[in-house]
C-alpha cells in the first residue's frame, strides 16, 4: 500500500526495535532477567547458583554458576534471537523439557542493557568474556578457565526511559527478586540457592534431599509443621506437596505455589480445584496455602502460551482438576500419615440414651477408596477405561480410617469432651464433632441409595412471610429427596412433616430459616453437589448435640469412635474447629520429659 506521495506505509522494523519489544514482553523487571538467567543455569546442570544484586536489580544482576558452561562459538550465538540448544525440530515444541526453549531470553535481556558475559567448559584451557551492549558484542576476550558461566547485567533499560520510570521502589524490587530465587529453589531442592542485595545475604539454601526440607528453608517452620502432606497420581500426572491444615488457614495467600515440571505458574483450573478439594473444610474468609507439585507428561502440557511462561495448558485440564480435587480430600479428610489411627481394640459400643437416636442415620458404611489403590487400578485400564477413572471421583469426601480405642475422661464446660485415643490427647467440640458425623453420613446416604426420612409425631408449623413460603415451594421436590417433607399450609405458613432419618428433635423454625437462606443461593450455585452440601450442612447442624448438654463417658465414647470413623475431619461442614490434638511426643516435649 503506498501513501499520496508514492511512498511505502509498510516498512521492516529494525533489529534494535524488534530486540527491545521482544525485551518488553519478556524483561518486565529486574526479577525477569534474574528468573531467565537462573533458569538458563538450572538447564546447564548446575549445582550450585548464586545471585549477587545491587539497587534492587538497577545497578547489577549477577548470576554465578557451576553448569557446563559454553564454547566461545556458542557463547556469542547465544544472543542472537531464537538461538537455543533446547529444540531441535518443532516436534519438540511438544515435549518441553528443560525450563528455556524460545532462545529469547538472552537477546531479550542484552536489548536493554550492558552485559559481561564469562563462561568456560569443563577441561578447556582457556574461558571465553563477551562484553556487549544494547544486544550488540563490543569486545570478545580470553578468560580463565573456570567451569561454568557468569553474566552481569548492568544499566538495565539505560535505552528505555519508559520502562525505568513505571519501575517500583528498590526494597520492592528487591523482593521480587527475592520471590524468583524462592521459587527456583523450591522447584529444586537438590541445588544450593544464595542471593545477595548490595553485599548483604538475603537467601541461602543450602541444597537439601526432600522438597519439605527445602520448604522448611524458604518458609517458617510453624507454617510446614501446620501442613498435611498432599499426594495423588494417575496415569502421566503425578502430584506431591503439602497445604495448609484446614483449621490453621487464614486470610493470607502467601504461599500459594504451584509447579508443573518443576515450572512456577498461576493455572486457573488447579487453583480452583484446590479450593474444590477443601470445599466444607475451610472456615468462611479462609484461603488455601500450599505448595504443590505437578509431574506431567511433557506431551500433555502445553508450556507454549505466555512469553514469561507464566501459564500452561493441560490437554486433559479436567482429568487434572479431578486428581487435584481428590488428593486435597483426602489429605485433609484423614489420609495423612498424621492422622494415621489403629483398628479398634473393642467393637463399636451399643446405642445409649439421648445421643444415639441423635447420632446413628441408619445407613451403612461406604466401601473404603484407599488413594493407594488409585494408580494401580486406573493402569489396569485402556486409554479410555483410566480417563473415565481419573475424572469418576468416589461419593465419599474423605477417606474412612480404622479407629484405635478410645478412653473418655469427661467433659469440660459440657461442651467439650476430653478423650485418650491410643497415645493422644484429644479436646473434642461435642457439637462440631457430631455436625462433621452427621454431614458425612447424611452426604454419604445421598451419594448411595437417597435419604431415607421419619415422619414426625406431630407436625410443626412455622409462619413464613409470602415470599419465603414461594421460594420454599419452589424447592420442595429437591428437598425431599434430601429427606425432608415440607408442605405450605396456607398462603404463609409451612409444615414439616418429616426430617432425615436420626436427626433427633429439631428446631423447626431455626431451622426452616437457615434452609431459606440455603436455596436462595442456588440459583448462584454451578452444579447439584453446591446446592445440596449447604442443606446438609444445616440438617446435620441442627440435628448435632448441643453445647451444654451434658453427655455420659459412654455417650462421648461413641461420639468420639464416630467421628474418628468418619475420618476424624478437624472442622465442621461449616468451617468451625472440630477438635485440637496433643500427642504423647508433643506432651513430652512440654513437660521437659523428651530425651531422657
Amino acid at each position: 500500500m503506498l501513501t499520496a506521495d508514492g511512498r511505502a506505509k509498510i516498512h521492516v522494523l529494525s533489529g534494535d526495535v524488534i530486540g527491545r519489544i521482544a525485551a518488553g514482553e519478556v524483561i518486565e523487571r529486574p526479577a525477569a532477567v534474574v528468573k531467565e538467567l537462573v533458569e538458563n543455569s538450572l538447564d546447564a546442570g548446575s549445582r550450585s547458583i548464586v545471585v549477587d544484586i545491587k539497587n534492587g536489580g538497577l545497578g547489577l544482576i549477577r548470576v554465578t554458576d557451576d553448569g557446563e558452561g559454553m564454547s566461545r562459538p556458542d557463547a556469542a550465538r547465544a544472543f542472537e534471537r531464537h538461538a537455543t540448544s533446547k529444540l531441535r525440530s518443532d516436534d519438540d515444541l511438544w515435549s518441553i523439557r528443560t525450563m528455556g526453549f524460545r532462545g529469547e531470553a538472552l537477546p531479550s535481556i542484552a536489548a536493554v542493557s550492558k552485559i559481561r558475559l564469562t563462561t568456560s567448559t569443563p577441561g578447556a584451557s582457556v574461558g571465553t568474556e563477551l562484553h556487549l551492549t544494547a544486544g550488540a558484542i563490543k569486545k570478545t576476550l580470553d578468560a580463565a578457565p573456570v567451569a561454568g558461566t557468569r553474566i552481569d547485567v548492568t544499566e538495565l533499560f539505560f535505552n528505555q526511559p519508559a520502562r525505568k520510570k513505571f519501575l517500583k521502589s528498590i526494597p520492592t524490587e528487591c523482593s521480587h527478586i527475592t520471590r524468583a530465587v524462592q521459587q527456583a529453589a523450591l522447584a529444586w531442592p537438590a541445588v544450593h540457592f544464595r542471593l545477595t542485595h548490595n553485599d548483604q545475604e538475603i537467601c541461602h539454601y543450602p541444597a537439601v534431599g526432600s522438597d519439605r526440607d527445602r520448604m522448611a528453608q524458604v518458609y517458617p517452620r510453624a507454617f510446614v509443621d501446620q501442613c498435611v502432606v498432599v499426594q495423588g497420581a494417575q496415569p502421566g500426572v503425578m502430584l506431591h506437596g503439602m497445604t495448609i491444615e484446614a483449621v490453621q488457614a487464614t486470610a493470607s495467600r502467601v504461599p500459594q505455589d504451584l509447579f508443573v515440571n518443576r515450572r512456577p505458574v498461576r493455572q486457573a483450573a488447579v487453583l480452583h480445584a484446590v479450593a474444590e478439594g477443601y470445599g466444607a473444610f475451610l472456615p468462611k474468609g479462609r484461603t488455601p496455602r500450599f505448595v504443590l507439585f505437578l509431574e506431567i507428561d511433557p506431551e500433555r502440557v502445553d508450556v507454549n502460551v505466555h512469553p514469561t511462561k507464566r501459564e500452561v495448558r493441560f490437554a486433559e485440564s479436567e482429568a487434572v482438576h479431578q486428581v487435584v480435587r481428590r488428593a486435597i480430600r483426602q489429605a485433609l479428610g484423614g489420609s495423612s500419615d498424621r492422622r494415621q489411627v489403629a483398628e479398634p481394640a473393642v467393637p463399636r459400643g451399643a446405642a445409649f440414651s439421648g445421643f444415639r437416636q441423635a447420632a446413628s442415620i441408619g445407613v451403612s458404611p461406604a466401601p473404603v477408596h484407599q488413594p493407594a489403590d488409585l494408580p494401580a487400578r486406573a493402569a489396569r485400564s485402556g486409554p479410555d477405561e483410566s480417563q473415565l477413572a481419573f475424572v469418576c471421583e468416589a461419593a465419599e469426601s474423605y477417606v474412612r480410617v480404622p479407629v484405635r480405642e478410645v478412653t473418655p475422661l469427661g467433659q469440660l464446660n459440657r461442651t467439650f469432651l476430653i478423650v485418650q485415643a491410643g497415645g493422644d490427647l484429644l479436646v473434642i467440640d461435642q457439637h462440631t464433632a457430631h455436625e462433621r458425623v452427621l454431614f458425612e453420613r447424611l452426604y454419604r446416604a445421598r451419594s448411595a441409595r437417597g435419604i431415607s426420612s421419619q415422619p414426625l409425631l406431630i407436625p410443626e408449623s412455622v409462619e413464613l412471610g409470602s415470599a419465603q413460603t414461594a421460594l420454599l415451594d419452589r424447592a420442595r421436590g429437591d428437598l425431599e429427596k434430601l429427606g425432608l417433607e415440607i408442605e405450605l399450609f396456607g398462603s404463609s405458613a409451612v409444615l414439616i412433616r418429616s426430617v432425615p432419618h436420626g436427626l433427633g428433635t429439631l428446631d423447626a423454625r431455626a431451622l426452616l430459616q437457615d434452609l431459606l437462606d440455603d436455596v436462595g443461593q442456588w440459583e448462584q450455585a454451578p452444579d447439584l453437589d453446591r446446592k445440596v452440601r449447604p442443606v446438609l450442612a444445616s440438617l446435620a447442624c441442627h440435628g448435632a448435640v448441643r453445647a451444654g448438654r451434658e453427655m455420659a463417658l459412654p455417650e462421648i465414647k461413641q461420639l468420639v469412635e464416630d467421628w474418628l470413623a468418619e475420618g476424624a475431619v478437624t472442622t465442621c461442614p461449616h468451617g468451625r474447629r472440630t477438635s485440637f490434638r496433643l500427642s504423647a511426643d508433643d506432651l513430652e516435649k512440654m513437660f521437659g520429659r523428651a530425651g531422657w
